[in-house]
């Protein structure tokens, strides 16, 4: 991090040759707790703690262990003790994440395991990279140097888990899966330790150990046929033994018979070949029996839930259950060892238990009820999402809802703050919610789900995952016959690809439904798709066509469109007055905005306006004015928790301060919106925090660093073909080069002015005059 005073004493950012400053270090602490009644294990144990010292230490290799068993036999138990054991060695924090590779539901894919890991390290949410390259190539600059456990539970797969292995010394890597990732051991070097079940002699006492205190001292041979019908599973042993705790004075003969009688019924129903979960199906039934009818039938409806964790409240509504009366059911559940509760408000459901729960849905409930507890859950995503979007994006975003007829409840919230943490708390659900509506063909509730996830999506969240999302939207509104709907999905999902800067995709999908609302005759979509079309061609500096685009919304909107949209427009058309140096009409737009917006509470549009204001008093001479407008729209960012607007606002900070001589609070600020915008996968950004680091260090006369700087932005600007920085990139590299190279400036010059010729707007025509005296100099001295 740079500091107030250290300019003149050598500051470097080796952009090229390192990664960008790391955030504020966290530890994380993620790993679950440890299970009280942990049997035995020492053998594997042993063997990790021996295959760990050989593997660490190694120059790019940390320690990689896949522990790897049948589905129940306890692979996420050990890997959680041994993590616990090996903790202390490891002061820079634990990793943990479950990848559900073996849920019914939608498994978890290595670009969001890789999004919360770099949260938990410190990286904002809304500054995680959009592709999983990027993301991997962070998250592993972020651990290079580090000493950390990573835990990864419940893996299907190899791609999904390379991806997430560290490439430092330091590192151990703990693996759970069922499948043996041969691939893992031959290309990442890692070990795999193979685990089977209990021997008799451990699963009787880890009953024992469990029912300590319960029950009167059972035969030791009649403890040892329970854990043989239990398949001697840790899983299944743990339900029985709290099976029972929770009887103490049946007999354990009873017991016996009742978990044989399950037993035998399974032999009658299995023909061939069932896979693992045929081992624990008894023990399921036997503990499912047990259950009263209310928890029994709140269980198996948790199989028709599409979410990966639960709330208690959409629970509530799948049920059909008032949520006090849910909550001592859901007790009822976690007691009997059927779900988990992780934190509170929130449960989770075993994969196995969850297939189990769906297979009793299908027996015990008809295909009405299924449906309709579906239904009542999606409804429940739909208004509360549609309640979040009314404090989140009050002013644009709307989705048409259809009413619920009072069967569901939805969750309201009183502020800003508390809709956006509901908001993110269900980021992760939204995908499976989406799918579940598309396989059960409630092809409207797809859309508008998939739409909500846009539209109430938490200001902190990344994009990565919604387009995906917003695809399987546009075929369900399509399906549905609905063009309007499948005309804002294609808007959202061009503001996804501009955030994500794939720019081509984001004016492909603007232009689909700019055409839709046109062949609909929608006056006020269509005002919207073109506002976003423009937006999409202002970030390639399409000035003309930008114009075009908001003049054509501006005059739609003034015809009967709100205040809000009007005000957008006005705004959006002083930033093109602004982009071609047309200050004076840009002012007055920005500051009929900004009186707008303030009068009307829109923080997210009084904090554009500032930086957009900022900008024009910059550009007029009035440097310390600038700053100030600057440092209060960041401020608004913070308070908004939307590090995307803050990592841009940072750039006209970073120039004002720039402009007044502040060297070393501008290096700072760059130094901060760059590696925003390096997490976020905004590389134009980016390189535009970088080529504003070079002009520094030409004012200070560090003219070879300057020169590394502004290479270094020219190069990636020509790669996302972003002509106009580009061209500004070139003509600071020109004067950096001049005094070392001369041949070099003249050829960056002439390129910069190649460049230029794209451009023929007032600010474009003065840089290009500019450029041409560079170029006179250089062949006539005189």
């Amino acid at each position: 991090m740079v500091q107030a005073g250290e300019v003149s004493g050598g500051i470097h950012f080796h952009h090229a040759k390192a990664e960008i400053e790391h955030p504020v270090a966290r530890r994380p602490r993620q790993l679950p707790a440890d299970i009280s009644t942990f049997i035995n294990r020492a053998k594997e144990m042993r063997l990790m703690d021996k295959l760990a010292a050989e593997q660490l230490g190694r120059p790019n290799a940390g320690a990689v262990h896949v522990i790897t068993g049948m589905a129940g036999v306890g692979k996420t138990a050990l890997a959680i003790r041994q993590a616990h054991r090996l903790a202390p060695r490891f002061p820079d924090g634990q990793l943990y994440i479950n990848l559900r590779g073996y849920d019914p539901g939608i498994p978890i894919n290595a670009l969001v395991a890789l999004s919360r890991f770099l949260v938990e390290l410190g990286v904002p949410v809304a500054a995680v990279p959009g592709d999983t390259d990027t993301a991997a190539a962070t998250y592993r600059s972020l651990v290079a140097d580090r000493a950390i456990l990573i835990v990864l539970d419940n893996a299907a797969s190899v791609a999904q888990v390379r991806p997430l292995i560290p490439g430092g010394a330091n590192c151990v890597t703990l693996i759970t899966s069922r499948n043996q990732l041969s691939s893992l051991t031959i290309h990442e070097g890692a070990r795999r330790i193979t685990i089977g079940t209990l021997t008799e002699r451990d699963s009787v006492t880890l009953l024992r150990k469990t029912t300590a205190g319960y029950r009167t001292e059972d035969p030791p041979h009649k403890v040892a046929e329970l854990a043989r019908l239990c398949a001697r599973l840790p899983l299944a042993l743990r339900i029985a033994a709290e099976r029972a705790v929770s009887h103490p004075h049946t007999s354990i003969d009873e017991l016996i018979e009742g978990l044989r009688g399950e037993s035998s019924l399974w032999d009658m129903l299995s023909v061939g070949d069932e896979g693992e979960e045929e081992s624990v199906e008894p023990v399921f039934s036997w503990s499912y029996r047990a259950l009263s009818a209310d928890s029994a039938r709140l269980f198996r409806l948790l199989g028709v839930h599409p979410s990966y964790d639960l709330s208690i409240n959409s629970i509530a509504a799948l049920s059909e259950t008032p949520v006090r009366r849910t909550r001592q059911l859901l007790d009822s559940l976690v007691a009997a060892h059927m779900i988990e509760q992780i934190v509170p408000g929130r449960y989770e459901v075993h994969d196995l238990l969850r297939a189990y729960a769906l297979d009793k849905a299908n027996v015990d409930e008809t295909p009405g009820s299924r449906e309709k507890a579906l239904v009542r859950v999606l409804d429940w995503h739909l208004h509360t999402a549609g309640a979040a979007r009314e404090r989140l994006t009050p002013a644009y975003g709307h989705v048409p809802l259809e009413d619920h007829g009072g069967e569901i409840t939805p969750q309201l919230f009183a502020d800003y703050d508390s809709a956006a943490d509901w908001a993110e708390a269900e980021d992760a659900n939204l995908p499976a919610l989406v799918a579940a509506a598309v396989k059960a063909g409630l092809d409207g509730h797809a859309w508008r789900l998939a739409l909500l996830a846009a539209n109430a999506r938490a200001p902190s969240a990344p994009a990565t995952t919604w387009p995906a999302v917003g695809l399987a939207g546009v075929a369900a509104a399509r399906r549905t016959g609905d063009r309007m709907g499948e005309a804002d999905l294609y808007r959202a999902l061009g503001y996804a690809h501009v955030e994500l800067n794939q720019l081509d995709e984001s004016l492909v999908n603007h232009g689909k439904s700019v055409e839709l609302y046109r062949t609909l005759n929608d006056p006020e979509g269509l005002a919207e798709s073109l506002n976003a079309l423009g937006v999409a061609n202002m970030r390639w500096r399409k000035l003309a066509v930008a114009a075009r685009c908001f003049q054509e919304a501006k005059e739609i909107v003034d015809r009967g469109g709100s205040l809000d949209w009007q005000n957008l427009l006005v705004v959006n058309i002083a930033s093109v007055h602004l982009e071609a140096g047309r200050l004076d009409e840009a002012r007055r737009g920005m500051e009929q905005s900004l009186r707008f917006n303030r009068a009307v509470g829109n923080t997210r549009d009084i904090g554009h306006a500032l930086r957009q204001l900022s900008a024009i008093h910059l550009d007029q001479g009035a440097a310390a004015t600038a700053l100030r407008l600057a440092k209060e729209a960041v401020d608004l960012a913070l308070d908004l928790r939307n590090h995307m607007v803050e990592g841009y606002w940072l750039l006209a900070v970073a120039d004002a301060h720039t402009a007044l001589g502040q060297f070393d609070d501008a290096l700072t600020a760059y130094q901060r919106s760059a590696a925003l915008h390096r997490r976020l996968g905004d590389r134009g950004r980016e390189a535009r925090a970088w080529h504003g680091t070079g002009v520094i260090y030409q004012l200070l006369g560090r003219t070879e660093e300057a020169a590394d700087f502004h290479r270094t932005a020219a190069k990636t600007q020509h790669e996302l073909g972003h002509a106009w920085y580009e061209a500004i990139a070139r003509d600071s590299l020109a004067t950096a080069l001049a005094d070392r190279n001369p041949a070099q400036s003249l050829d960056q010059l002439r390129s910069a002015h190649e460049l230029l010729r794209a451009f023929d707007d007032p600010r474009a025509r003065a840089l290009r005059d500019t450029v041409e005296a560079k170029l006179r100099e250089i062949h006539d001295p005189r």
